[in-house]
């Protein structure tokens, strides 16, 4: 086993609640339980010698493949010996799912399809991001791990005899054609708590029910476009990335992977961004996931009515998936991180960041939605909408952090101007639609006037394009968001124009940088590969803008960096590689804005 699988090595399983990463060497060397934003079970992704980890492996020179039942969120690890085909199928049943659980299962099945194959297994939990020690107690059905930070219970079903292994377990057994084995770990149960034994046709219900449960919700897409298969996967990624009970999404299910191997750019992404969830809704309501985008809705509309930030603004940046604004940031120190990229970061100091375009993105997602049910706003709601905007007429007007949460100071921003304006815009669109009160002479002469300002202080005359901020030449692919915003027309000669700097800039291979860190210090240290974010929306603006075969190169080769299960990281490295957390919500579901966009300008064109 290598000693840090690559990022993009990794196949994601969940039930809806928090979520695993399985290498595909199988082993587990990710899983937080009892929710994404939990403790790590875990962490080997983030030190291998005291992160913690649950390996099934088999010795074979030919190296393992791994995949996904179709259109499932069920994975297949297999095994190619000169003796026989073995696999894993990992996969975490979906057990009312709305309901928060401190128990959760991840479910191992062990099998050989030819032949006759050995596995070995080894079970090494470190509870609480490795700083609690634990006792293992073997017993007659189930090993327990017991300790302060957390418990979990192994069982197997087969032929598996566990030996102890200081305070861990390991395994081996060996599988003829046909043969059926699985082990269960469950976390959460008390010490007291009985373990019910789990048999062969328990685990085969679990799988069929999983399955099935995954199936039934794909079928749900009204996607019939040209990329099914990527598309179907984003959605259920996003779906994965999830936290049912409250509908809030997290940005990733990882924390601390960097941005730049042995950087300091290593953030802990497990929380709700209201930027990415409030995207989110165009994504899942374009594909028919209309139940999905309401319930973050919801959430978004219970931010609003309750106010209660850390900053001390309306909204803040991102919150836990319950809603919590608490993020306190800390170091890991005891952790080496990955491959050696320290510090490790839990928590997120950015959270009382000033940030004003989220105002613009909730707005949005909130205008889709009732568009979407054709129902008019609740007042409350509208009225906390309402207050919001009216707060927003004094205070756009000023320097903030940004979309990117650079740590430089605060600067005027185009982009953040961008956002209120389409908060303003939105606004008033649902005030005259739906006949709600508002003070829309206010909302308009502001919406109008950072419009004229960020066409006389965010267009560069000498770069010929829109630029990061005012008083400044430096390029941002987050303005590449303009033209579906309803900002600038997608053929506005100033827009193409924009489009061709960005090229010539930010474009390497059709991958896209977010901007240049040595033209606009971020008052952080190291670099960073391109965006696959960006790289989504720059084909969304290409399409937009009548540049469809350029639109469809660039998004045919963005498909090609993704990993062998159809998943993306934050970003791509120099070499090609995965970097930053993973896998990233945000990035896919731009895959998915992207696709749906390129699907209607190439049918409107009988292309």
């Amino acid at each position: 086993m290598r000693r840090y699988a690559a990022i993009e090595d990794h196949g994601l399983v969940g039930d809806l609640q928090t979520a695993a990463l399985v290498s595909s060497e199988g082993t587990v060397d990710w899983f937080c339980a009892p929710r994404f934003d939990s403790p790590s079970v875990f962490a080997a992704l983030l030190d291998h010698a005291k992160g913690g980890h649950f390996a099934v492996s088999v010795d074979s020179r030919r190296p393992p493949v791994q995949l996904y039942l179709q259109d499932t969120a069920v994975l297949v690890t297999r095994f190619l010996t000169e003796s026989g085909v073995g696999e894993v199928i990992d996969f975490m049943p979906v057990e009312r799912p709305e309901r928060p659980a401190d128990r959760h299962r991840l479910v191992r099945i062990l099998r050989v399809t030819r032949g006759q194959v050995r596995f070995a297994l080894e079970c090494r939990p470190r509870f609480d991001y490795g700083r609690s020690a634990h006792e293992v107690v073997p017993g007659e059905d189930a090993v327990r791990f017991r300790g302060a930070g957390g418990q979990a219970v192994l069982q197997a079903v087969g032929p598996l005899h566990w030996d102890r292994d200081g305070d861990d377990v390991s395994g081996e057994l060996v599988l003829k054609q046909a043969e059926f084995a699985a082990v269960v770990l469950t976390t959460g149960d008390s010490d007291e708590a009985p373990v019910a034994p789990v048999t062969q046709a328990d685990v085969v219900e679990l799988f069929e029910r999983t399955r099935d449960f995954w199936h039934t919700w794909v079928r749900r897409s009204r996607y019939r476009g040209r990329w099914q298969d990527m598309v179907n996967r984003a959605a259920i990624t996003l779906k994965l990335l999830t936290y049912a009970p409250t509908g809030a999404p997290v940005a990733a299910a990882t924390m601390g992977l960097p941005e730049q191997i042995g950087g300091g750019r290593n953030w802990d992404y497990r929380y709700t961004w209201v930027r990415d969830g409030s995207l989110s809704v165009g994504a899942l309501l374009g594909l028919g996931h209309v139940e999905e985008a309401q319930a973050f809705r919801r959430w978004l509309g219970d931010r609003l009515r309750a106010g209660r930030t850390v900053s001390g603004e309306p909204l803040q940046i991102m919150y836990r998936v319950d809603g919590d604004p608490e993020l306190t940031e800390e170091v890991l120190d005891h952790f080496e991180g990955y491959r050696g990229s320290a510090p490790v970061r839990v928590g997120n100091g950015a959270a009382d960041q000033l940030q004003l375009d989220i105002y613009g993105e909730a707005s949005l997602a909130l205008a889709q939605a009732a568009e979407d049910s054709g129902e008019i706003p609740p007042y409350d709601g509208w009225q906390a909408l309402s207050g919001v905007l009216d707060w927003l007429v004094k205070a756009w007007d000023q320097p903030d952090e940004g979309i990117w949460e650079t740590r430089g100071g605060r600067r005027d921003f185009t982009y953040s101007r961008l956002m209120c304006w389409a908060a303003f815009d939105r606004g008033v669109r649902m005030a005259r639609e739906f006949a709600r009160p508002a003070d829309l002479a206010q909302w308009s002469t502001a919406r109008d006037d950072i419009l004229r300002q960020v066409m006389e202080r965010g267009w560069s005359t000498k770069r010929r394009a829109f630029v990061q901020q005012y008083e400044d030449s430096t390029l941002d692919a987050s303005l590449l968001l303009m033209p579906s915003v309803g900002f600038v027309s997608p053929t506005d000669p100033r827009w193409l124009s924009t489009l061709d700097a960005m090229e010539d800039e930010l474009v390497s291979d059709s991958l896209v940088h977010r901007y240049d860190p040595a033209a606009s210090p971020d008052g952080l240290r190291g670099s960073e590969g391109t965006f696959s974010l960006c790289s989504f929306l720059y084909v969304e603006a290409l399409a937009r803008s009548g540049r469809l075969g350029q639109a469809r190169y660039a998004f045919d080769k963005m498909l090609t960096y993704a990993n062998h299960a159809g998943l993306f990281a934050e970003e791509i490295g120099p070499t090609g590689e995965q970097l930053g957390n993973f896998p990233q919500a945000f990035t896919h579901l731009a895959l998915i804005t992207a696709a749906l966009a390129l699907d209607h300008e190439m049918d409107a064109v009988g292309s």
